[in-house]
């Protein structure tokens, strides 16, 4: 068994307007990154697209159509809030960004994936039940998580998240719901303005808020002293992250100092949760990253790490 890199050419067709950061080349530079001799092991699949019922587990049908139903001309763009917007590529880029991550579950729980990553945008993890934002439509960290937990009949899934910006979307989802944990480390404050550490759910929310210009130690310490102890006493039966990459000291939305090398670290303590806890199972999804280099360079290294241990 391998790792599985699920992605779709739609992705690409997503553009919320000049100049806007969640651009097509973030995806692009992940996949040139990908192409070098080392990954040809990837099993790499086509993320299809997210049914109405499997979005619906998360998203009222009526915020689902609400979003579906915005198809703009070749060419416009359709503001859904101050910085997330719609192109004529974006409905389906949406539905393929949920449907590979909802993919990706099947196939580390068919068993012919050990892990997987989704290679895909817009994003999903400020994406609230019925509200984009963020740069994100539909939450597709926790659509993965409801389809693990309804196809496959999980008790307890878990969603970890590194982007340096809160998964307000991720939370407010599982906030009430004691059979999924969410964890986060993040810049606090910054955008959307939640995150703080005395956010807990019913129990199942732990948050590691950094402040700006904390580094790497400072990183590794919020998830070795905060996160993964908990992560570990929940003892998930699926383990899903949301990878964003914008922590990384070259990223231009926010100030942290987090380096390649700590993503690495990061992504082989969370293997071996999945490890002792999960059957190896571990879905990782594209989050956020905005230097095209710095997201290249930290995506493959988190790959690699993924297909190595």
């Amino acid at each position: 068994m391998t790792t599985a890199l699920f992605t779709h050419p739609a992705c690409l067709e997503h553009d919320p307007g000049t100049w806007h950061p969640e651009c097509a080349d973030r995806v692009r530079y992940v996949l040139r990154a990908l192409e070098a001799e080392e990954f040809a092991p990837l099993l790499r699949e086509s993320a299809p697209q997210a049914t109405r019922e499997q979005l619906e587990r998360v998203h009222p049908a009526e915020y689902v159509e609400s979003i579906l139903a915005v198809r703009p001309a070749a060419g416009e763009h359709v503001p859904i809030d101050a910085d997330t917007a719609m192109s004529a590529g974006s409905a389906e880029a949406a539905l393929r960004s949920a449907g590979g991550a909802v993919a990706a579950v099947d196939a580390v729980m068919e068993g012919w994936a050990r892990n997987a990553f989704v290679a895909t945008r817009p994003p999903g993890h400020h994406a609230e039940v019925a509200q984009a934002m963020g740069f994100c439509f539909f939450a597709n960290a926790a659509i993965a998580a409801r389809h693990a937990k309804t196809r496959w009949g999980l008790g307890r899934v878990a969603i970890v998240d590194f982007d340096v910006h809160h998964g307000n979307g991720t939370q407010a989802v599982f906030a009430a719901d004691g059979s999924v944990f969410y964890g986060s480390s993040h810049q606090y404050p910054c955008y959307p303005g939640t995150g703080d550490a005395g956010e807990v759910g019913v129990g199942n929310i732990v948050n590691a808020p950094l402040p700006p210009r904390a580094d790497g130690m400072q990183f590794r310490g919020a998830w070795d002293d905060i996160i993964l102890p908990a992560l570990e006493a929940f003892a998930p039966e699926m383990l899903i992250v949301s990878a964003g990459f914008d922590a990384h000291i070259a990223d231009p939305l926010a100030e942290l100092r987090v380096r390649t090398a700590d993503f690495v670290w990061l992504t082989g303590r969370l293997l071996a949760v999945a490890e002792r806890h999960c059957k190896g199972r571990l879905v990782s999804l594209l989050e956020g990253g905005y230097d095209l280099d710095a997201l290249a360079e930290a995506s493959a290294a988190h790959v690699r790490t993924l297909m190595h241990g």
